[in-house]
C-alpha cells in the first residue's frame, strides 16, 4: 500500500518520515506515486528528503518539548530551536574569558614588537671607545655631561647629494662643525657651545699608526681633525675640568636624514637669509626646513655680525627645535615616522661604548627641556673673539675667570651663573 508519513507530536517534526519516530502511515495519492497505484512509495535518501541539509539542521514540524527527534524548532533551548543547545561534546566559552584571552594576546604581541624594536634599534648604534681613561682625567662630577659633536663627515653621501648640500667633494677625513656640552642635572639642563676656533692646549696623543704627536696649543677643532673623538674628549676635559660621561657625534648625512624623517623642522627665521656658500635662501618668518635647508642653516655664518658665535646660537636654537619635535608623541607613536627617524638617527650616530638607547632618550628629553624654556643655553665666556696667535692665526680666547665659574657649576651640578 502506498503510504506517506505525517509527523505527529513527538515525531521529530519530519513531514517526510525518517527518523521522526512514531510517524503514522497514510496512503500516498496515486498522482504522487511514480510507481503507479498500489506500488510502495520510493524512499528517498535522508539528505535528499531534507533538501540536502543534514537531518539535525533541517527545518521540520513543531516538536514537543523534550522530543529527541532532530530538526524541529521546539521552544528556545530545545534542539534546533533559537539559541538551542550546541552539538554534543562542544563547549561554549564565557564572553569574559574570550575578552581576557584577547587582551592577553594583544599584550603579548605588543611586548614582542617592543622587544624586537629595541634590539633592532640598539643594533643600529655605532660605538667607539672615545672615553678611555688616562692619567690626570677629571673625577666624575654630579649630574651627567654630554659632549655633542657635529662633524663635516661626508660618509653616506653621494656626489649628487654633496652638490645639493654644497659640501664639496675633495674633503678627506672629518672636522668638527660644532661642539656643545649638555649638562643634565638637578638644577636644570644647560647647553653650552664651544667655539671651534678656541685657542687651547691639546695633549699629546698617538695616531692610529702608533706615531706620537707631542702636546701643543692650537684651535680646539684640530684635536678632532687629528685624533677624532677620543682626543677631542681629552682636550675638552683638560681645558674645562669637566668629566665627559657620554659622547654623541653625527655627520652631514645623518643630520639631514633625521630632519627629513620627521617631515622637516619648524623654525622662526628672524631675517632673510641668502648665503652663497651654503646655498641657503630663506625668507623671514615661520618656516619648515627640510634636511638640506637645515644643514645649511646650522652651517652658514657669513650673514651673522659675529660670524661663528652667531652660528652657534643658530645651532642651539635649531637642535632644541629638532629635539622638541623628534620627542613629541606625534613622532614617537607614529610608526611611519618613528622607524625612519630611528633608522636615520642611529644608523649614522657615533656614541661612546657605554651609551645605550635609554641614555639617548634622556639626551633628547633634556634637549627638549632646554628648548621649552626649562633650561639654559650659553657659550663659553669669551675674553677675545679675535685673538691673534704667534703664527698669525685669528682664534678665540676664553675669559679664564668667568669660564671657571661656569665649569665649576657643571662639575658640582649647581646653578649656572649668568655671565657675559
Amino acid at each position: 500500500m502506498n503510504t506517506w508519513q505525517e509527523g505527529r507530536p513527538g515525531g521529530g517534526g519530519n513531514p517526510y518520515g525518517g527518523n521522526g519516530g512514531g510517524a503514522a502511515e497514510r496512503p500516498l495519492p496515486a498522482s504522487l506515486n511514480p510507481r503507479g497505484p498500489g506500488a510502495p512509495a520510493p524512499r528517498q535518501p535522508e539528505s535528499s528528503r531534507l533538501g540536502g541539509v543534514p537531518p539535525q539542521h533541517a527545518p521540520g514540524g513543531p516538536g514537543r518539548p523534550g522530543s529527541g527527534g532532530p530538526g524541529g524548532p521546539g521552544r528556545p533551548g530545545g534542539p534546533g530551536g533559537p539559541g538551542g543547545a550546541r552539538p554534543a561534546g562542544a563547549r561554549r566559552w564565557p564572553r569574559r574569558r574570550i575578552v581576557k584571552w584577547t587582551v592577553f594576546g594583544v599584550l603579548i604581541a605588543v611586548m614582542v614588537t617592543s622587544v624586537s624594536t629595541w634590539f633592532w634599534a640598539d643594533s643600529k648604534l655605532n660605538h667607539e671607545n672615545v672615553l678611555a681613561d688616562y692619567p690626570g682625567r677629571p673625577a666624575a662630577g654630579k649630574g651627567t655631561n654630554w659632549l655633542i659633536v657635529g662633524s663635516d663627515s661626508r660618509d653616506g653621501l653621494s656626489e649628487s647629494q654633496m652638490d645639493t648640500m654644497h659640501t664639496g667633494h675633495d674633503v678627506e677625513g672629518k672636522r668638527s662643525d660644532s661642539m656643545m656640552i649638555l649638562h643634565v642635572g638637578d638644577h636644570g639642563n644647560t647647553l653650552m657651545s664651544i667655539p671651534r676656533d678656541s685657542w687651547v692646549p691639546i695633549p699629546e696623543f698617538k695616531t692610529s699608526s702608533g706615531k706620537t704627536v707631542k702636546a701643543t696649543t692650537s684651535k680646539i677643532n684640530s684635536a678632532f681633525a687629528n685624533g677624532n673623538g677620543r682626543l677631542l674628549v681629552q682636550t675638552v676635559e683638560l681645558n674645562t675640568g669637566i668629566r665627559i660621561d657620554h659622547y654623541a657625534e653625527i655627520g652631514f648625512a645623518g643630520f639631514a636624514g633625521i630632519v627629513d624623517s620627521i617631515g622637516g623642522v619648524e623654525m622662526h627665521i628672524d631675517q632673510d637669509i641668502k648665503d652663497r656658500d651654503s646655498g641657503l635662501d630663506l625668507k623671514a618668518g615661520d618656516q619648515t626646513l627640510n634636511g638640506v635647508q637645515a644643514l645649511a642653516f646650522v652651517r652658514q655664518r657669513h650673514q651673522m655680525a659675529d660670524q661663528d658665535l652667531g652660528r652657534m646660537r643658530n645651532q642651539q636654537k635649531f637642535l632644541g627645535a629638532l629635539a622638541h619635535q623628534a620627542a613629541s608623541p606625534g613622532t614617537v607613536l607614529d610608526p611611519f615616522t618613528f622607524y625612519p627617524l630611528v633608522d636615520s638617527a642611529l644608523g649614522t650616530l657615533i656614541v661612546d661604548d657605554d651609551c645605550g638607547l635609554t641614555d639617548l632618550g634622556s639626551l633628547f628629553l633634556a634637549m627638549k627641556d632646554v628648548n621649552g624654556g626649562d633650561g639654559k643655553t650659553l657659550t663659553v665666556p669669551i675674553g677675545n673673539a679675535d685673538y691673534h696667535t704667534k703664527t698669525g692665526e685669528s682664534a678665540v680666547q676664553w675669559d679664564a675667570a668667568k669660564s671657571k665659574q661656569v665649569f665649576d657649576a657643571f662639575k658640582n651640578d649647581t646653578t649656572v651663573p649668568d655671565v657675559k
